[in-house]
């Protein structure tokens, strides 16, 4: 668990692993660069519940499931072997769930927050916008991850 203070942790400075094994716990590599991670975040949804011989005409609010958020991770395009990989067993129907873990760093790199995507697959790829009238543009590419279970430390 992160340590409480006054000022809170930059949003700039983390580490993302895509390699752990699900089956065997391993968290894996560090893969590198990742620019932005965005859609950590999960939501309880409700049912309406009511008893027949309920005296008071109102609904209840009953705990029914709970829904992840896809999660997406940008980066500057590396040609990363193990991203490819993963991507090309997928899409040749190999169930290759990974453990994807993200390291918040506080100012000094020590890690302050850590988020665990269980049973993490890839659901959608999307490469790099290209133009031909030069710039300084960086070739990004896209991956969004669906999860099973988030566990934070």
């Amino acid at each position: 668990m992160p340590t409480q203070r006054d000022n809170p942790y930059g949003a700039f400075s983390f580490l993302v692993s895509l390699g752990g094994d699900q089956g065997t716990g391993d968290e894996g590599q560090i893969v590198g660069g990742f620019s932005d991670v965005s859609g950590l975040g999960f939501e309880v949804q409700y049912a309406d519940y009511r008893n027949g011989n309920e005296k008071v005409n109102t609904i209840r609010k009953v705990q029914n499931t709970f829904k992840v958020e896809d999660v997406v991770l940008k980066r500057g395009l590396i040609g990363s072997a193990d991203l490819f990989t993963w991507l090309k067993n997928v899409r040749a129907g190999d169930i290759d769930p990974r453990i994807v873990t993200i390291t918040l760093l506080d100012e000094a790199r020590n890690a302050v927050s850590t988020w665990k995507l269980q049973e993490a697959q890839p659901k959608k790829w999307t490469g790099p916008t290209l133009a031909a009238k030069g710039g300084t543009e960086v070739a990004m590419e896209e991956l969004t991850l669906n999860y099973r279970e988030i566990e934070y430390s």
